[in-house]
């Protein structure tokens, strides 16, 4: 079985790798959550033991929902008599997404009524609602016209782990709180000796988590004491007895052995109080040592290693003091140089505040806060590596200001639609003529990939070496990346005027996701990486068209849109290149989302020849061919020559009410309508292809639909 576990954006592939050590068979991220295949011990497992997930979503009924009627009978078609007493009270939770039922609230609401109509009708009985504390909390998820009916098997939300009995004014998530320690490495670091540290602990919520962790206590234990989860019908009670009696042993044998290692401090004698009031009620008060205290006045800390795990205090508006948060750089470099930092700032200006270099950056959300969780390991860097460290210049300040103010333009977008691989720059100063691109891999590191683009041949070569080193001086200041992390492609001169110089072959593969699609790329050996970062939205479109239909992908590269086709549900998919490096690297990508068997077809050929050959019919055709070829292989290839003759066997390959997108990047290119309507109707939407970190450059490719003409 197949079932969805939520958590906070940010933590989805934390969770991912969580649920997979807790026993199930497979877990992949997806938004706010991750889809995991497992049994149901499994997933009660995870609502015992996980540290990361809000809820675990056990799915009892998918069916299609394009209106208020659908979802009614859907609901109704239910046997809820083999989930339900009627004598146990429910909750509904929704969430929905499209243009067909846009009010989460009244979807709950008609959930609600099909549940109780049917069990009133089959039992002359109908459960009460309870809210707050059912018997039964059930979810509803409408989306893509599609409805999914879960149980709830934790009953409300895991992040309460049920020792809470004071907090301060923003107290940190439980959730939340173990991705920190858990970025931070605490787990380990325990393991091998080292001291937990908090100087501005507040409630104390990190280092109770954190004592917790250590002492191997299961985070549903406290919560839920002996009473069960849930009173869903389906639930395996003696299953769940078992896991609870493990989970005692654990729990005891854990207590028992815990270490005295964990120091808190607070300037705010009120935060302290409440600490101490949450220590003792999570029983774990005797292992950690809480102060009043000014972080400036942090003692040098006697253990050579450790982990400092801080949330300092911001606001839903981000208004902090950025020199409270120098005083912390300042004071963990002196009290804790050694040690790993694991810091939750409010966002990225504010994290660069403290002075501290980051290794490793990740985007969490505290709520609905967007926050910066920085990884220092060590705290102070080498004094060799700390020298090095220099001012920026004049166009290197202009170059890193520059993006700074792409990143806030482009960062509500890319929440919304979750993009962690996206174009931040591209010649947005002229003298500084690159294209710089953020990689964002599924470990949530930061890579950067810049293309120099030609100069003007009256600027000297000097110049244009000097103006690229200062921008990629200001890209790496602004990402905080090492220059292993940057991949930079150069324009030399050689025979036959400008061109790209000799590449890397460091045969270096990055995983990064695009939608629900995990996919790989590679920045350094090749002129592309293997995914056109253009194409997003066009790739998404077809996606979603290609549902229970066949996908053709005519010169496909490596693949991405026959990968996003066939996670989207599609029933074939055909891809077509002549390439063997390319299909292997597709083959990869299939292997990465577990797609494979003889629905899903690679043809090495040429694409033209193989089109002409073939009589099969395909619903999603897409062919975005290259602008010239001359392979041996195959015969040469000019896009604006061969275009007609090249639709034209594509619109022969159409299924009746078959599509066909057409797009290249030939900056040159004119369409030859006048051929094309002797047997298409074509549809120029270029527009709509080009997403917002490319509206600089609208002209980065063209995009057609097209359908036979009957």
């Amino acid at each position: 079985m197949k079932f969805f576990a939520s958590c906070g954006k940010g933590l989805e592939y934390l969770l991912a790798d969580e649920l997979v050590a807790l026993g199930c068979t497979r877990a992949t991220a997806a938004v706010a959550g991750a889809n995991a295949e497992g049994e149901l011990a499994d997933a009660q497992r995870a609502v015992l033991w996980s540290r990361l997930a809000s809820r675990v979503l056990w799915p009892i009924a998918e069916f299609a929902c394009p209106d208020e009627h659908a979802l009614y009978a859907g609901v109704a078609a239910v046997d809820w008599t083999q989930h339900l007493d009627p004598a146990h009270s429910i909750a509904v939770d929704a969430h929905v997404s499209g243009d067909a039922i846009t009010h989460a609230r009244y979807a709950a609401q008609r959930v609600k009524d099909g549940i109780v109509d049917t069990l009133r009708a089959k039992t002359g009985a109908r459960p009460d609602v309870d809210v707050e504390s059912p018997d039964v909390r059930i979810n509803l998820v409408v989306r893509k016209g599609q409805a999914t009916l879960s149980i709830d098997l934790g009953g409300g939300s895991l992040h309460r782990r049920g020792w809470r009995r004071a907090q301060g004014e923003a107290p940190l998530k439980e959730n939340l709180a173990a991705a920190v320690l858990l970025r931070g490495g605490w787990p380990q670091a325990y393991a091998d000796g080292g001291d937990l540290l908090d100087p501005m602990c507040g409630s104390g919520t990190l280092l109770i988590e954190g004592a917790l962790m250590a002492a191997d206590v299961a985070p549903g234990l406290m919560r839920l004491g002996d009473a069960l989860p849930t009173r869903w019908a389906g639930f395996d009670v003696e299953a769940w007895k078992a896991l609870q009696i493990e989970a005692i042993e654990r729990e005891s044998k854990g207590r028992a052995a815990l270490r005295p290692c964990f120091t808190g401090s607070d300037l705010d004698p009120h935060a302290i109080r409440a600490a101490r009031e949450n220590a003792q009620a999570a029983g774990v008060d005797d292992a950690i040592s809480f102060a009043v205290r000014d972080v400036a006045d942090l003692p040098v800390q006697d253990n050579r290693r450790g982990v400092v795990a801080c949330n300092p205090p911001y606001d839903a508006r981000l208004a902090a003091d950025p020199a409270l948060y120098r005083a912390l750089g300042d004071a963990l470099k002196r009290a804790t140089p050694n040690w790993c930092a694991s810091l939750l700032c409010g966002d990225f200006e504010l994290a660069r505040a403290t002075g501290l270099r980051a290794q490793k950056r990740y985007q969490l959300f505290n709520g609905p806060i967007e926050c910066s969780l920085i990884v220092c390991d060590p705290v102070a860097l080498p004094v060799r590596e700390e020298t090095r460290k220099r001012e920026l210049g004049e166009g290197a300040q202009m170059v890193a200001n520059r993006i700074r103010k792409n990143l806030d333009k482009l960062k509500r977008w890319r929440q919304q639609e979750g993009v962690s691989c996206f174009r931040a720059y591209d010649a947005d100063i002229p003298e500084y003529a690159c294209a710089v691109d953020v990689y964002t891999t599924t470990d949530d590191e930061i890579w950067l990939h810049v293309q120099e683009y030609a100069a003007p041949t009256e600027i000297p070569e000097a110049t244009t070496r000097k103006r690229l080193n200062e921008l990629l001086a200001g890209a790496r200041e602004v990402f905080e990346v090492p220059k292993e992390r940057v991949a930079v492609k150069t324009r030399s001169t050689g025979k036959g005027g400008s061109k790209y110089g000799r590449f890397d072959q460091r045969s270096e593969f990055l995983h990064v996701a695009e939608g629900a699609a995990t996919l790989r790329v590679n920045l350094f050996d090749y002129l592309d990486t293997g995914l056109f970062l253009d194409h997003r939205p066009l790739r998404a479109r077809m996606a979603l068209e290609a549902g229970g239909r066949h996908f053709l992908n005519l010169f496909c590269y490596t693949g991405v849109a026959s990968v996003q086709a066939a996670v989207q549900g599609a029933a074939q998919t055909t891809s077509v290149d002549l390439s063997a490096t390319y299909l292997e690297w597709l083959a990869d990508n299939l292997r990465e989302n577990n797609i494979g068997g003889t629905r899903h077809r690679i043809a090495q050929a040429d694409a033209l020849k193989w089109l002409e050959a073939d009589r099969g019919e395909y619903d999603v055709i897409f062919c975005d061919p290259p602008t010239f070829s001359n392979s041996k292989r195959a015969d040469d290839f000019d896009v604006q020559r061969d275009h007609v003759r090249l639709l034209r066997a594509g619109t022969e390959r159409l299924a009746p009410g078959g599509v066909l997108y057409f797009s290249n990047n030939f900056r040159r290119f004119r369409l030859d309508e006048a051929a094309l309507s002797a047997f298409a109707a074509v549809e120029d939407i270029s527009a709509s292809t080009i997403p917002p970190d490319f509206a600089r450059n609208p002209r980065i490719h063209r995009a057609w639909r097209i359908v036979r003409r009957d």
